[in-house]
């Protein structure tokens, strides 16, 4: 019931925002370009620069608040007035993320990032959840996939299996990862030479030069490369 309610909402707003585009001046991505405040739903609503404005969020925060968005999102259902006026509701985890002050905001992890650099290809850092698995008692502290926790008993004649006293558990830390946005499509790619790669292969001149540097280099200009993507490749956006 509740995904039927959010591809609704989605559906309503992409038709919508597709009427606005047309009519909307586009203009290149500079540093001095700011989005609009407010809430996005979606990616389209991103490129649309059309978000759900502050006006039209239902919350008891002060609008006026530095942490507007923060006292927001302490919430885990969020309500608003569509463009119709009619009342919506949608999970916070469903959010794509929020612009404060012009600046984006992408949630990760149930966690809102700040995209420090825009364009064709963003680059951000988020500080994310990871999982290791342990084993405790072991005479490794961290996960061995050779380790087996069982050994044979060679005092029985069949030799059955007893368990070795190691106990694996899970272990969590943060961290911080680099990721891009591939604008076109909204995708989140993790920053590595890899995806790098594969990015810049929509510029076979740029793919080339890149590709005839060393690992170590290519490892070096990674983010040279994506600046240089983006000033041959402008990014387009709504005033």
């Amino acid at each position: 019931m509740r995904r039927g309610i959010i591809i609704s909402i989605i559906t309503f707003l992409t038709i919508n925002l597709a009427g606005q585009d047309a009519d909307r001046e586009m203009v290149a991505f500079t540093p001095d370009f700011r989005f609009n405040d407010g809430i996005f739903l979606t990616f389209e609503q991103v490129k649309a620069n059309n978000p759900i404005s502050k006006a039209k969020i239902l919350t008891s925060a002060d609008y006026n608040a530095r942490d507007f968005f923060n006292q927001v999102f302490e919430n885990d259902n969020i309500y608003f007035y569509d463009a119709m006026g009619i009342r919506q509701e949608i999970s916070k985890e469903d959010i794509w993320g929020y612009s404060r002050n012009g600046i984006l905001y992408v949630q990760v992890q149930g966690v809102f990032n700040r995209i420090t650099y825009v364009g064709n290809i963003c680059h951000f850092v988020a500080d994310i959840k990871t999982y290791d698995r342990r084993y405790y008692g072991s005479p490794y502290n961290y996960y061995d996939p050779y380790y087996y926790p069982y050994s044979y008993n060679y005092y029985s004649p069949y030799y059955s299996p007893y368990y070795m006293p190691y106990r694996p558990t899970t272990v969590s830390r943060n961290e911080l990862v680099q990721y891009m946005i591939e604008f076109e499509t909204g995708k989140l790619i993790e920053y590595d030479l890899k995806n790098v790669e594969l990015l810049l292969m929509k510029d076979p001149e740029l793919y080339d030069e890149f590709m005839q540097l060393s690992r170590k280099k290519k490892k070096q200009m990674m983010f040279f490369y994506l600046r240089k993507y983006n000033e041959k490749h402008p990014l387009y956006l709504p005033k």
